[in-house]
């Protein structure tokens, strides 16, 4: 069963609720599971979250298919609904705040405003190191509990009148990017390898997919997401007549529920809860049941990248 916390309280049968939009959370998890199978693995949370049984988690309502809000303006997608079933394996309620922007929510985290955070993160050793664009440690890093695999994908208007098909390919071109995304970093390292070219690539950067999107519809020439988004943006818009994918997946990498270094035994079990989801199949079916599956991975891992 799905409840809510906050003012406004309102009951909806789904993933998280609208109450977001009063309080800026929303609530997932806590039953479904037999009780012998919920206390084998909270046994394994510490000790704060067992006495609270509530693990806030923080995520940017941005990024269709994985984590936004739906026409009923209630939080969907891949994300909420796989915290829903680790909820109700934990035996505890996963409680979603809305960050804003992508851009936040790791920040969020690290200030401490949230547990942990699941927003279609993807796992990279610089998030995991702390490090910035130079290279330079700009943090202490994250650790990440990995639950799925997402190359790059590139949407372009229908027919790919620009031939774009690769990030070598952006050169000459405008293209658009959601601020703090690796995708974001990608194409601004592109950017002077352009310039050097004389065939200088133009980046405008948002704050959300749908946004990104208005930019496809005008001044950009391609879109750079991750794979499910980009893909999920062709079959969307426009009943699927707008846009289409130019070229193949790029680099896939895995996505993961980011978390404090000094949340170990957190990460532990919620990794170990993410892996009985997957030989029990309620991994499979969630993911199923947003078209995801290509994207499924055999088994969680901490810091896959």
């Amino acid at each position: 069963m799905v409840q809510f916390t906050g003012r406004g309280r309102s009951a909806l049968a789904a993933v998280v609720g609208a109450t977001l939009l009063a309080s800026g959370c929303g609530v997932v998890g806590g039953g479904g599971d037999s009780a012998h199978r919920q206390t084998d693995l909270r046994s394994l949370l510490p000790e704060r979250v067992r006495k609270s049984g509530v693990l806030t988690v923080g995520a940017s309502f941005t990024a269709a298919p994985v984590v936004y809000r739906n026409d009923r303006n209630e939080p969907d997608g891949l994300d909420p609904h796989l915290a829903e079933k680790l909820g109700a394996l934990l035996g505890i309620k996963l409680e979603f705040q809305d960050a804003g922007p992508f851009a936040n929510v790791l920040p969020g985290l690290l200030d401490r405003k949230y547990d942990v955070a699941m927003s279609g993160i993807t796992d990279t050793k610089e998030r995991e190191q702390g490090l910035g664009k130079d290279g330079a440690q700009v943090n202490p890093g994250v650790d990440f509990v990995d639950y799925f695999m997402a190359g790059i994908g590139i949407a372009v208007d229908k027919g790919n009148p620009k031939h774009i098909i690769s990030i070598e390919g952006l050169c000459g071109h405008t293209v658009t990017v959601k601020k703090g995304t690796t995708h974001d970093d990608l194409v601004l390292r592109q950017q002077p390898v352009c310039a050097r070219e004389g065939n200088p690539l133009t980046v405008l950067e948002t704050d959300s997919d749908n946004a990104a999107i208005e930019n496809l519809k005008g001044p950009a020439d391609a879109f750079i997401t991750d794979y499910p988004k980009a893909t999920y943006a062709v079959q969307t818009v426009g009943n699927g007549s707008a846009f289409e994918i130019g070229g193949p997946q790029l680099q896939p990498r895995p996505f993961g529920i980011a978390l404090r270094k000094d949340d170990q035994q957190l990460r532990d079990a919620l990794m170990r809860a993410m892996n009985r989801l997957i030989t029990e199949g309620t991994y499979d079916q969630v993911l199923d049941d947003h078209q995801l599956t290509a994207g499924a991975i055999q088994n969680s891992v901490t810091n896959g990248a």
